[in-house]
């Protein structure tokens, strides 16, 4: 693993969705399911707003890696726990980042009620 470019940060980050795909057993990706997702100091999260039965959330956390689409970005990524430091600044990304989308949808992923589905991407190194 390594950590993400100033630059990388900045066009994820500032992307208003991302796209998720993680690996099947067989290292070929599943198909790309598109999130929000929020920068909190030099890391980027993602949530799932409909909790730890997701399909897309069940298969990232089990698989453990996958790969990114968003602001002109793909990357390899490990999807990894987020700290629990963590959390108040996530919520208050995905505040400013997503309010005008009205508070009944923002408030499916903040909260702690999602705090146990937040998920840290980490870039990989290129094989």
């Amino acid at each position: 693993m390594t950590t993400w470019t100033a630059q990388d940060l900045a066009r994820v980050g500032d992307a208003q969705e991302l796209e998720l795909a993680s690996r099947r057993p067989d290292g070929t990706l599943r198909r790309y399911i598109t999130m929000w997702v929020v920068r909190a100091g030099d890391d980027l999260y993602v949530r799932s707003a409909y909790g730890p039965d997701n399909p897309w959330f069940r298969r990232a956390t089990a698989s453990g890696t996958g790969r990114i689409r968003a602001g002109g970005i793909e990357r390899d990524v490990t999807f990894a726990t987020a700290h629990a430091a963590a959390h108040d600044a996530i919520d208050a990304a995905y505040h400013a980042k997503y309010d005008r989308y009205g508070p009944r949808i923002v408030g499916s992923v903040v909260g702690p009620d999602v705090y146990d589905v937040t998920i840290r991407l980490l870039p990989r190194n290129a094989a």
